[in-house]
């Protein structure tokens, strides 16, 4: 009776408490467009509009009613998705993203199947009941949504990466058989300093030792992993269970789209480079390799990789990456910290269904976005192509290269960082015994003239002979049988590397303080971040500022004193994030670079221009791809769904019938929407370096209804002969957008 009249009673037998569901889907809606509102501040609004004292089991109530709204929508969810025949298993994967996986019968072929992006985040964290002394409530209730890598498909990756001791020893405090300790097995690339991705590991926490991933005692879930197209929309969340990012979340992420989507997949991840190695050693790897799965690295944090790093995995320089930058996880995670505050104390299922409701309301954003993404990329693409040609082509001319020159300035650069080799261990012996030789020659001098000035210091004899103690035992190690003095042959060599060797460790601690600023430039900027630590960012960031102007003065005088000096550095190139790749040039290498064509700025200029002009006909090519696949989406989702209602609507079943009006609530939002979409494409159509096919297609292995497939096709002719003067007016066209989302909004 209560259900009937609008209301959920707030116990299931004997309720004397109910709260009316408009009042609870207003609640869910608001919650939904601003995660922060918790039930707690909603009940307190409503008490105090009904002058009312507030009481915390007021809150409990709430809850309990708002967990039964829910449950209720879920059923319903149930139904329409069986009607409208999108209960298979994996349905939702498969049609998560129109643009990406409606593809077509007759669509050219992608270097790509598609691409996607995965990270983790802690921010969504539980803390430990027992950590607040109290006990977790019996609740037999799991996720309901099929977003989520249940923990058993998870920890079958849990042993794929095997520990190993470090060359240090084991670190103090770790125990020795936790099975999560999941380190890296061929470290073999992580003490060779000449392999680009041992740079990464060193720099990329989640890239280190997997005993480095502890979370402390204080969570249950430390944070959510999760993998998203190149639009933004969510496929797959896993729970990171009292453990930081280890790799077997990514790992279970890749098994399963691989599962799904087979062939062809690129995928960005901030350590991509150094998880495609984890991911070639484990039992994954043959898996990978045989459906071509192609790790890369997002372009904004590939800039914070080292040159030789990005030659492979940024991409700028993958062909058929196009114009996807691929850090759509950053602002997935922007929005969903929003939604931490509200879970840290939750219960293990409340958690669960404040992510599910949050990121199906992203992924509904996402859908309504889609047309503004292929418009504002073709229009940028099409700038690019348009300005870059002519800019490109003058460089071309002015520096006599082809394009042929600029794939071969890339591999001869690469080439060349292979080549950067680890010093070897007999050199850095030679090193601290020139050292060594200098510290007994400055400890001899003060002796003498202590003694000259009649003073006798006990610690100047102990330094004289510690510093006769470390020569001889170099001398020992080394195998020298006649001392080097300052005259020597071996002596002038070896000071003249020392030298080297100090302004290659100059340009390494510059470089790690510009990627320290560049880490924490990107966490002032995220949504979310408290005052106080953005406070301690900003001071930190003061802090760095400093340093870094010491290490470019030390790095300066040091780079002078080469012969042939090397170039020196200005704040202001190094305060560009893009410069970071241009360190490895600077170091020193057997071969004098400057004179090499592919090192010659002027040459890297134009190879970078001719690379994001190679991108932005790759990401014309997808998104025409692309822009087809949503215009015949449209228009199958239309015809089905019509389809649908038809059925249901002349079925003699009440509970059909009323099904059918569901159906038709959730339609009238979908379908202002979808015109929106239409409207878009149909304006890109219009320009003039538009290149994609008109109209829609056929998607690959579908079957239509026969009713609908006639329909269909004529709609698509009638399409294509609208002639373009009786196209109307933009702004009438937006006019009548917005009433008809009015009106949606008005009956919802």
């Amino acid at each position: 009776t209560l259900l009937c009249n609008g209301y959920i009673g707030c116990s299931p037998l004997y309720p004397t408490v109910a709260i009316s569901i408009r009042t609870l889907a207003v609640f869910r809606q608001t919650h939904r467009v601003c995660p922060r509102l918790s039930i707690q501040a909603e009940v307190r609004k409503l008490c105090h509009m009904h002058n009312v004292p507030y009481h915390r089991y007021l809150a409990d109530q709430y809850s309990m009613a708002y967990d039964v709204y829910l449950e209720i929508l879920h059923r319903v969810d149930i139904r329409v998705k069986k009607a409208m025949q999108h209960d298979s298993p994996d349905w939702r994967l498969k049609n998560a993203c129109p643009a990406c996986f409606y593809k077509l019968e007759d669509e050219p072929p992608l270097q790509f199947s598609f691409m996607c992006q995965m990270d983790g985040n802690n921010s969504l964290k539980r803390t430990n009941a027992a950590v607040r002394r109290q006990e977790d409530r019996v609740d037999t209730r799991k996720m309901r949504s099929d977003y989520w890598l249940h923990a058993s498909q998870v920890d079958q990756f849990k042993d794929e990466v095997k520990v190993r001791q470090s060359m240090h020893g084991k670190q103090k405090g770790m125990a020795e058989d936790d099975e999560d300790f999941d380190l890296d097995s061929d470290s073999n690339w992580v003490d060779d300093k000449s392999d680009p991705v041992s740079v990464c590991i060193e720099r990329w926490k989640n890239a280190g030792p997997e005993q480095c991933k502890r979370m402390f005692a204080l969570f249950d879930e430390c944070g959510i992993f999760l993998s998203a197209c190149r639009h933004g929309t969510v496929l797959l969340i896993c729970d990171m269970i009292q453990s930081g990012e280890l790799a077997k979340y990514p790992l279970a992420v890749v098994d399963k789209l691989i599962d799904v989507f087979g062939d062809d997949i690129a995928a960005a991840f901030d350590i991509g480079c150094t998880f495609e190695k984890t991911l070639a050693k484990s039992s994954l790897g043959p898996k990978a390799k045989t459906h071509h799965l192609r790790m890369v690295v997002g372009a904004f944090h590939g800039h914070a990789h080292n040159r030789g790093c990005q030659l492979n995995w940024h991409p700028l320089y993958v062909p058929g990456m196009g114009r996807a930058d691929l850090e759509g996880c950053e602002r997935i995670f922007s929005s969903s910290n929003e939604l931490a505050a509200t879970t840290h104390h939750a219960s293990k299922f409340h958690r669960w269904q404040a992510i599910e409701e949050h990121y199906k309301f992203w992924d509904e954003d996402k859908y309504a976005a889609l047309s503004t993404y292929m418009f504002n990329h073709y229009r940028e693409a099409l700038k690019i192509i348009q300005e870059g040609s002519a800019e490109l082509e003058e460089l071309k001319l002015a520096l006599c290269l082809t394009d042929s020159d600029f794939n071969g300035f890339l591999e001869q650069e690469r080439a060349y960082l292979q080549g950067l080799k680890k010093e070897p261990p007999e050199e850095t012996l030679r090193f601290e015994y020139v050292e060594g030789l200098e510290n007994l020659a400055k400890a001899r001098y003060a002796t003498v003239e202590l003694v000259k000035s009649g003073r006798h210091i006990s610690s100047c004899e102990r330094k004289l002979e510690k510093a006769q103690a470390t020569v001889e035992r170099l001398e020992d190690q080394i195998g020298i049988e006649a001392r080097w003095d300052d005259k020597s042959s071996e002596y002038q060599a070896a000071r003249l590397k020392l030298k080297e060797r100090k302004y290659r460790k100059a340009l390494d601690e510059l470089e790690r303080l510009v990627v320290q600023r560049l880490f924490e430039l990107s966490k002032l900027n995220v949504s979310g971040t408290g005052y106080k630590l953005r406070t301690q960012i900003a001071k930190a960031l003061q802090r760095r500022s400093e340093a870094i102007k010491h290490a470019l003065q030390s790095y300066n005088t040091l780079a002078a004193k080469l012969s042939p000096p090397r170039p020196l550095l200005s704040w202001k190139q190094i305060v560009d994030y893009s410069f970071l790749g241009e360190f490895e040039l600077l170091r020193l290498s057997r071969d004098d670079i400057r004179e090499k064509p592919w090192a010659q700025p002027a040459n890297r200029e134009a190879t970078i221009k001719y690379l994001q002009l190679q991108r932005a006909h790759e990401e014309i090519e997808r998104l025409n791809a692309e822009m087809r696949r949503l215009r015949t989406a449209v228009r199958d989702e239309e015809h089905e769904t019509q389809c649908v209602l038809r059925k249901l609507s002349e079925s003699t079943s009440r509970s059909d019938n009323l099904l059918a009006l569901e159906v038709e609530r959730r339609w009238a939002m979908r379908s202002a929407i979808n015109a929106v979409h239409t409207q878009r494409l149909d304006r890109i159509k219009r320009w003039a370096g538009f290149t994609g096919r008109r109209g829609a297609g056929r998607r690959l292995g579908s079957v239509l209804p026969g009713e609908c497939v006639g329909a269909a096709a004529e709609q698509d002719e009638i399409a294509e002969d609208i002639p373009e003067h009786n196209i109307e007016d933009e702004e009438e066209v937006a006019q009548q957008l917005e009433g008809m989302v009015d009106f949606v909004c008005q009956v919802e």
